[in-house]
């Protein structure tokens, strides 16, 4: 099993004292030997203070945004097994060593901690049906492994970890773990737990509309790095049904009067479907792209 393998617990944090501190003892109570690492991302509370005095080694990271905290993270801790998860209490801690023995028996880079009821009962309407639409546009767009993308639960290999180019900033950075997990079909499994309400007083850093959009964004632009085929033979094929449905009228009054009198009209068409087929071509050149930098980061993957 897990054993001889050395954890460490990634609390990525900001104005979290009220919770801290029950999140770093709930995890060194769970998995005796682990260590709890606490990034503070400018906190104007005692959050960096409360985590030290329940055990954890505190870290910083002055750039605003949880993606900009698990980067630096990812980036200095050295484990075997690595465990992600917020600070503020709302995820069960005596379930980590079911995703830890999972990811370890099945040899998988990444087990994630779906969240049961998070949708129906302990988020705001506007964050559940956000959840629920990119969920969906997740698993339609590029790949369906996962059912809960936004998770802060999760277990990684230290493979994972050392091989993933993390660029997100801020709540998205959840998504791009996720994409990047589905691009080089990664070993990677989902446990489904019991998700908790905030402790009175505890309040979401989550924005419903600045940060889904931020995460919308996310999605778009990892389609295009990830399927840019998909993504510009989308837009160039649009391109090309617009002029054929602007050339008709052209075309039947060709048929019957033998003269092309909409010129304009014309040329515009013309216009359109040349930009359509080079957006298609550009489309086919990232794409050969998309696949060297995917075996790029497969060789990376391989050598951690």
């Amino acid at each position: 099993m897990a054993r001889d393998k050395s954890i460490a617990v990634l609390v990525p944090c900001m104005n979290e004292e009220q919770t801290i501190r029950a999140v770093v003892e709930d995890f060194r109570t769970s998995l005796p030997g682990c260590t709890v690492y606490v990034y503070d991302n400018n906190s104007s509370d005692d959050t960096a203070a409360v985590a030290a005095d329940a055990g954890a080694i505190v870290g910083k990271e002055t750039r605003p945004g949880k993606g900009n905290v698990v980067r630096r993270m990812f980036a200095e801790i050295d484990a075997d097994i690595y465990i992600m998860v917020d600070g503020d209490d709302t995820y069960d801690a005596t379930q980590s060593a079911v995703l830890v023995n999972k990811l370890v028996e099945d040899d998988a880079d990444m087990v994630v901690g779906a969240r049961v009821g998070a949708l129906d009962k302990h988020q705001r309407a506007g964050h559940a049906f956000g959840n629920r639409m990119f969920n969906k546009l997740y698993t339609t767009l590029l790949g369906k492994e996962f059912s809960d993308i936004f998770s802060g639960y999760r277990v990684f290999s230290r493979r994972f970890v050392k091989s993933f180019p993390a660029v997100s900033a801020g709540f998205e950075i959840e998504t791009e773990l996720s994409a990047h997990a589905s691009q080089l079909r990664l070993p990677v499994a989902e446990i489904p737990l019991q998700y908790k309400d905030r402790p009175e007083g505890s309040e979401s850093k989550l924005s419903t509309f600045r940060d889904g959009t931020r995460i919308l964004k996310t999605i778009i632009v990892l389609l295009k790095e990830y399927k840019p085929l998909y993504f510009f033979g989308a837009i160039g094929l649009a391109g090309i049904l617009l002029a054929i449905v602007m050339a008709i009228p052209i075309f039947v009054e060709y048929q019957q009067t033998g003269l092309v009198a909409r010129i304009p009209t014309a040329v515009l068409c013309t216009g359109i479907v040349i930009v359509s087929m080079l957006t298609i071509t550009a489309g086919v050149v990232l794409d050969s792209i998309r696949r060297m930098r995917a075996e790029i980061k497969r060789m990376f993957y391989n050598v951690t």
